[in-house]
Protein backbone atom coordinates (compact mmCIF):
# COMPACT_ATOMS: atom_id res chain seq x y z
CA UNK A 1 0.00 0.00 0.00
CA UNK A 2 1.36 3.36 -1.29
CA UNK A 3 2.17 6.02 1.75
CA UNK A 4 0.03 9.04 1.41
CA UNK A 5 1.12 12.48 3.60
CA UNK A 6 -2.23 13.11 4.67
CA UNK A 7 -2.34 16.65 6.64
CA UNK A 8 -5.53 17.74 8.92
CA UNK A 9 -7.21 19.49 11.45
CA UNK A 10 -10.45 18.37 12.89
CA UNK A 11 -12.21 19.71 15.81
CA UNK A 12 -16.03 19.23 15.82
CA UNK A 13 -18.50 22.93 16.01
CA UNK A 14 -15.01 24.52 14.86
CA UNK A 15 -13.35 23.63 11.78
CA UNK A 16 -12.43 20.90 9.60
CA UNK A 17 -10.04 19.93 6.71
CA UNK A 18 -8.05 17.44 5.69
CA UNK A 19 -5.23 17.32 2.79
CA UNK A 20 -3.76 14.32 0.72
CA UNK A 21 -0.70 16.22 -0.65
CA UNK A 22 0.54 13.15 -3.34
CA UNK A 23 -2.72 14.02 -4.81
CA UNK A 24 -3.64 17.29 -4.56
CA UNK A 25 -6.40 16.84 -2.86
CA UNK A 26 -8.22 18.53 0.01
CA UNK A 27 -11.48 17.40 1.89
CA UNK A 28 -13.60 20.45 3.57
CA UNK A 29 -12.08 23.72 4.08
CA UNK A 30 -12.28 24.84 7.62
CA UNK A 31 -10.97 27.79 8.98
CA UNK A 32 -6.87 27.58 9.97
CA UNK A 33 -6.67 25.43 6.23
CA UNK A 34 -4.25 28.45 4.75
CA UNK A 35 -2.12 29.45 7.83
CA UNK A 36 -1.77 25.56 8.55
CA UNK A 37 -0.62 24.25 5.39
CA UNK A 38 0.65 27.89 3.98
CA UNK A 39 2.60 27.68 0.42
CA UNK A 40 1.60 24.21 0.67
CA UNK A 41 -2.17 24.84 -0.54
CA UNK A 42 -0.62 26.46 -3.67
CA UNK A 43 -0.50 22.45 -4.71
CA UNK A 44 -4.10 21.83 -3.64
CA UNK A 45 -6.52 21.23 -6.99
CA UNK A 46 -9.58 19.59 -5.98
CA UNK A 47 -11.22 20.48 -3.07
CA UNK A 48 -14.26 18.50 -1.72
CA UNK A 49 -16.66 19.51 0.36
CA UNK A 50 -18.97 17.23 2.26
CA UNK A 51 -21.38 19.64 3.45
CA UNK A 52 -22.56 23.58 4.45
CA UNK A 53 -21.90 23.81 7.90
CA UNK A 54 -19.39 26.46 8.50
CA UNK A 55 -16.87 24.75 10.42
CA UNK A 56 -15.87 22.86 7.31
CA UNK A 57 -16.09 25.87 4.84
CA UNK A 58 -15.17 29.05 6.21
CA UNK A 59 -11.99 28.54 4.84
CA UNK A 60 -12.80 28.60 1.58
CA UNK A 61 -12.37 32.61 0.74
CA UNK A 62 -8.76 32.71 2.08
CA UNK A 63 -8.07 29.69 0.05
CA UNK A 64 -9.62 30.41 -3.22
CA UNK A 65 -8.50 34.22 -2.52
CA UNK A 66 -4.79 32.61 -2.08
CA UNK A 67 -4.69 29.88 -4.98
CA UNK A 68 -7.43 30.40 -7.54
CA UNK A 69 -5.62 30.32 -11.31
CA UNK A 70 -7.41 29.25 -15.05
CA UNK A 71 -9.42 26.06 -14.06
CA UNK A 72 -8.21 25.73 -10.70
CA UNK A 73 -9.53 25.16 -7.76
CA UNK A 74 -12.02 23.25 -8.94
CA UNK A 75 -14.57 22.96 -5.57
CA UNK A 76 -17.06 20.45 -5.38
CA UNK A 77 -19.83 20.16 -2.97
CA UNK A 78 -23.86 18.85 -2.38
CA UNK A 79 -25.65 19.56 -5.32
CA UNK A 80 -28.67 20.66 -3.96
CA UNK A 81 -26.85 22.98 -1.15
CA UNK A 82 -27.81 26.55 -1.89
CA UNK A 83 -24.89 27.63 0.43
CA UNK A 84 -22.55 27.36 -2.12
CA UNK A 85 -23.64 29.00 -5.35
CA UNK A 86 -24.49 31.89 -2.89
CA UNK A 87 -20.73 31.90 -1.53
CA UNK A 88 -19.61 31.95 -5.32
CA UNK A 89 -21.83 34.64 -6.09
CA UNK A 90 -20.33 36.91 -3.32
CA UNK A 91 -16.92 35.92 -3.17
CA UNK A 92 -16.90 36.50 -7.26
CA UNK A 93 -18.13 40.11 -6.25
CA UNK A 94 -15.93 40.27 -3.56
CA UNK A 95 -12.63 39.31 -5.31
CA UNK A 96 -13.04 39.36 -8.99
CA UNK A 97 -9.82 37.85 -9.59
CA UNK A 98 -10.79 34.46 -8.49
CA UNK A 99 -12.80 33.70 -11.31
CA UNK A 100 -11.01 31.20 -12.37
CA UNK A 101 -11.93 28.76 -9.60
CA UNK A 102 -14.72 26.21 -10.89
CA UNK A 103 -17.26 25.43 -8.94
CA UNK A 104 -19.97 22.00 -9.53
CA UNK A 105 -22.68 20.43 -7.71
CA UNK A 106 -22.57 16.76 -7.26
CA UNK A 107 -24.56 13.83 -5.88
CA UNK A 108 -24.77 10.61 -4.78
CA UNK A 109 -22.86 8.13 -7.12
CA UNK A 110 -20.93 11.53 -8.74
CA UNK A 111 -17.51 10.30 -10.00
CA UNK A 112 -14.33 12.61 -10.71
CA UNK A 113 -11.31 12.14 -11.83
CA UNK A 114 -8.53 14.09 -10.01
CA UNK A 115 -5.44 12.60 -11.12
CA UNK A 116 -4.50 9.91 -14.13
CA UNK A 117 -6.34 6.60 -12.40
CA UNK A 118 -6.87 8.49 -9.65
CA UNK A 119 -10.80 9.17 -9.43
CA UNK A 120 -13.49 10.51 -6.11
CA UNK A 121 -16.65 9.50 -6.08
CA UNK A 122 -19.46 11.01 -3.76
CA UNK A 123 -21.86 8.89 -1.89
CA UNK A 124 -24.62 10.16 0.26
CA UNK A 125 -24.72 9.95 3.99
CA UNK A 126 -27.31 11.21 6.68
CA UNK A 127 -25.83 14.02 8.62
CA UNK A 128 -28.36 16.28 7.06
CA UNK A 129 -31.86 15.11 6.94
CA UNK A 130 -33.63 15.23 3.75
CA UNK A 131 -35.75 13.24 1.54
CA UNK A 132 -33.79 10.37 -1.18
CA UNK A 133 -32.89 12.43 -4.34
CA UNK A 134 -32.18 15.27 -2.49
CA UNK A 135 -28.26 15.85 -1.61
CA UNK A 136 -27.00 18.23 1.34
CA UNK A 137 -24.65 16.05 2.66
CA UNK A 138 -21.89 13.73 1.21
CA UNK A 139 -19.19 11.33 2.04
CA UNK A 140 -16.17 10.72 -0.27
CA UNK A 141 -14.59 7.29 -1.81
CA UNK A 142 -11.12 7.74 -3.45
CA UNK A 143 -9.98 4.93 -5.91
CA UNK A 144 -7.03 4.05 -8.01
CA UNK A 145 -8.22 2.27 -11.10
CA UNK A 146 -5.86 0.17 -13.43
CA UNK A 147 -6.74 -1.70 -16.31
CA UNK A 148 -5.45 -5.80 -15.87
CA UNK A 149 -5.38 -8.58 -17.87
CA UNK A 150 -8.31 -11.15 -17.05
CA UNK A 151 -7.24 -14.60 -15.74
CA UNK A 152 -7.91 -16.36 -19.25
CA UNK A 153 -5.53 -14.69 -20.94
CA UNK A 154 -3.04 -14.68 -18.09
CA UNK A 155 -1.34 -17.53 -19.58
CA UNK A 156 -0.31 -16.40 -23.22
CA UNK A 157 3.08 -15.38 -24.18
CA UNK A 158 3.59 -11.74 -25.31
CA UNK A 159 3.01 -12.15 -28.95
CA UNK A 160 -0.33 -14.25 -28.35
CA UNK A 161 -1.75 -10.68 -26.10
CA UNK A 162 -0.72 -8.83 -29.50
CA UNK A 163 -2.34 -10.79 -31.74
CA UNK A 164 -5.47 -11.44 -29.80
CA UNK A 165 -5.68 -6.97 -29.15
CA UNK A 166 -4.70 -6.65 -33.13
CA UNK A 167 -7.73 -8.86 -34.10
CA UNK A 168 -10.56 -8.14 -31.19
CA UNK A 169 -8.94 -4.58 -29.14
CA UNK A 170 -7.43 -4.57 -25.73
CA UNK A 171 -11.05 -4.05 -24.06
CA UNK A 172 -11.16 -7.79 -24.77
CA UNK A 173 -8.52 -9.00 -22.54
CA UNK A 174 -8.61 -6.56 -19.84
CA UNK A 175 -10.95 -5.25 -16.86
CA UNK A 176 -11.12 -2.63 -15.04
CA UNK A 177 -10.16 -2.97 -11.51
CA UNK A 178 -10.43 0.14 -8.78
CA UNK A 179 -8.83 0.07 -5.64
CA UNK A 180 -10.65 2.11 -2.49
CA UNK A 181 -7.29 3.84 -1.45
CA UNK A 182 -8.67 6.52 1.05
CA UNK A 183 -12.61 6.72 2.30
CA UNK A 184 -13.69 10.22 3.93
CA UNK A 185 -16.85 9.34 6.62
CA UNK A 186 -17.77 13.33 6.71
CA UNK A 187 -19.92 13.96 9.34
CA UNK A 188 -22.64 11.34 9.74
CA UNK A 189 -23.84 8.44 11.56
CA UNK A 190 -23.08 5.14 11.34
CA UNK A 191 -24.95 3.29 9.38
CA UNK A 192 -24.48 1.27 6.28
CA UNK A 193 -21.24 -1.02 6.90
CA UNK A 194 -20.81 -1.73 3.41
CA UNK A 195 -19.75 1.51 2.49
CA UNK A 196 -16.45 1.60 3.81
CA UNK A 197 -15.69 -2.52 3.37
CA UNK A 198 -12.05 -2.71 1.71
CA UNK A 199 -11.04 0.86 2.26
CA UNK A 200 -6.96 0.88 2.36
CA UNK A 201 -7.24 4.36 4.37
CA UNK A 202 -10.80 4.76 6.35
CA UNK A 203 -10.92 8.44 7.82
CA UNK A 204 -14.27 8.71 10.10
CA UNK A 205 -15.42 10.83 12.34
CA UNK A 206 -16.23 10.07 16.21
CA UNK A 207 -17.45 13.01 17.35
CA UNK A 208 -18.92 12.14 20.68
CA UNK A 209 -17.36 9.67 22.95
CA UNK A 210 -19.61 6.67 24.78
CA UNK A 211 -21.13 9.06 26.97
CA UNK A 212 -24.95 9.56 27.34
CA UNK A 213 -26.98 12.31 25.80
CA UNK A 214 -24.01 13.40 23.43
CA UNK A 215 -25.41 12.41 20.00
CA UNK A 216 -28.53 14.73 20.77
CA UNK A 217 -26.26 18.36 21.18
CA UNK A 218 -26.90 19.85 18.12
CA UNK A 219 -30.30 21.27 18.06
CA UNK A 220 -30.68 21.26 14.39
CA UNK A 221 -30.74 17.84 14.43
CA UNK A 222 -27.63 16.75 12.41
CA UNK A 223 -26.41 13.28 13.21
CA UNK A 224 -22.76 12.29 14.10
CA UNK A 225 -21.22 9.13 14.77
CA UNK A 226 -20.03 7.80 18.24
CA UNK A 227 -16.72 6.22 19.04
CA UNK A 228 -18.03 2.82 20.11
CA UNK A 229 -20.44 2.53 17.14
CA UNK A 230 -17.29 3.51 14.53
CA UNK A 231 -15.50 1.01 15.91
CA UNK A 232 -17.81 -2.19 16.04
CA UNK A 233 -18.29 -1.03 12.42
CA UNK A 234 -14.15 -1.47 11.95
CA UNK A 235 -14.02 -4.78 13.58
CA UNK A 236 -16.70 -6.04 11.05
CA UNK A 237 -15.39 -4.98 7.90
CA UNK A 238 -12.10 -5.07 5.61
CA UNK A 239 -9.68 -1.92 6.12
CA UNK A 240 -6.33 -1.95 6.70
CA UNK A 241 -6.01 1.79 8.43
CA UNK A 242 -8.11 4.14 10.36
CA UNK A 243 -8.06 7.59 11.27
CA UNK A 244 -10.31 9.11 13.71
CA UNK A 245 -11.25 12.83 13.85
CA UNK A 246 -13.96 15.55 14.44
CA UNK A 247 -13.92 14.71 17.93
CA UNK A 248 -15.71 17.03 20.36
CA UNK A 249 -13.37 19.64 22.38
CA UNK A 250 -15.12 18.25 25.22
CA UNK A 251 -13.06 15.84 25.69
CA UNK A 252 -9.39 15.99 26.84
CA UNK A 253 -6.23 14.28 25.21
CA UNK A 254 -6.49 11.66 28.13
CA UNK A 255 -10.00 11.37 27.73
CA UNK A 256 -9.82 10.34 24.08
CA UNK A 257 -6.39 8.01 24.40
CA UNK A 258 -8.53 6.16 27.38
CA UNK A 259 -11.73 5.62 25.55
CA UNK A 260 -9.74 4.60 22.49
CA UNK A 261 -7.67 1.94 23.67
CA UNK A 262 -10.64 0.56 25.93
CA UNK A 263 -12.63 -0.23 23.00
CA UNK A 264 -9.76 -1.13 20.70
CA UNK A 265 -8.83 -4.09 23.70
CA UNK A 266 -12.22 -5.04 24.22
CA UNK A 267 -13.12 -5.31 20.63
CA UNK A 268 -8.96 -6.83 19.60
CA UNK A 269 -9.03 -4.25 16.98
CA UNK A 270 -5.39 -5.54 15.26
CA UNK A 271 -5.08 -2.61 12.40
CA UNK A 272 -3.36 0.99 13.42
CA UNK A 273 -5.73 3.76 14.77
CA UNK A 274 -4.54 6.93 14.45
CA UNK A 275 -5.99 9.91 15.97
CA UNK A 276 -6.45 13.54 15.23
CA UNK A 277 -6.96 15.42 18.85
CA UNK A 278 -8.96 18.67 19.15
CA UNK A 279 -7.29 21.69 18.51
CA UNK A 280 -4.18 20.07 16.98
CA UNK A 281 -3.11 20.22 13.39
CA UNK A 282 -1.59 16.53 12.99
CA UNK A 283 0.82 16.41 9.87
CA UNK A 284 2.11 13.10 7.83
CA UNK A 285 -0.61 11.60 10.23
CA UNK A 286 0.74 8.17 8.61
CA UNK A 287 4.27 8.58 9.43
CA UNK A 288 2.92 9.10 13.51
CA UNK A 289 2.61 6.52 16.02
CA UNK A 290 -0.43 4.57 15.83
CA UNK A 291 -2.86 4.79 19.75
CA UNK A 292 -2.11 1.08 19.36
CA UNK A 293 1.29 0.50 18.54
Amino acid sequence: MKHYKISAYSTALFSTWINVEELGLLVDVGDGLTAGLLQKTGKIKHVFVTHPDRDHLNGLPQFIQLNSRAGFPQIFYPRDSGSFPAMESFLHKFDPHIKGSLWTGIEDGSSVEIKKNIIVKALRNEHVQCPVGVHKSLSYKVYEVKNKLKREFLTLSPNEIKAVIQDKGRTHITERVETNIISFSGDTPVDDYSKWDNSEILIHEATFLNHEGDNQIEARGNKHSRLDEVLKMVKEINIKKLILNHFSSRYSKEEIDNAVRKQIKELGIQIPVYLIYPGEIKRDILSSKAINA
